[in-house]
């Protein structure tokens, strides 16, 4: 078993390309061939896409790097599921910087 030396934030289209290239050199484990499966079949972004919005979220600058992926990993469609995702400092960001987020989800998706 390998050890953990450091931890990073992805999204859900970086995984897919690190499981895919990793299925070209070894064969993946159970969970791997499952989280791999499921990304291709419900991921939307391309890698390109995936850069474009995280630099249009970054202009909110009350959001983190943590609640910038987890935005693109789940794409909300509306203010309740941004919501969910922001939990406690979906308070913290006014009407316009809200709406400035789902307009964006909405054009990349």
């Amino acid at each position: 078993m390998e050890d953990i030396t450091k931890e990073t934030l992805i999204t859900n289209t970086e995984a897919k390309r690190i499981l895919s290239e990793r299925e070209k050199e070894i064969e993946l484990g159970y969970e791997q061939k499952n989280a791999l499966d499921y990304l291709k079949k419900y991921d939307k972004l391309t890698e390109k896409r995936v850069k474009e919005l995280m630099e249009r979220l970054s202009e909110v600058k009350k959001l983190r790097e943590r609640q910038i992926i987890a935005i693109m990993n789940m794409l909300p469609k509306d203010t309740d599921d941004l919501r969910l995702i922001l939990e406690k400092d979906y308070n913290l960001l006014t009407e316009d910087e809200k709406n400035f987020i789902l307009e964006n989800v909405k054009k990349f998706i």
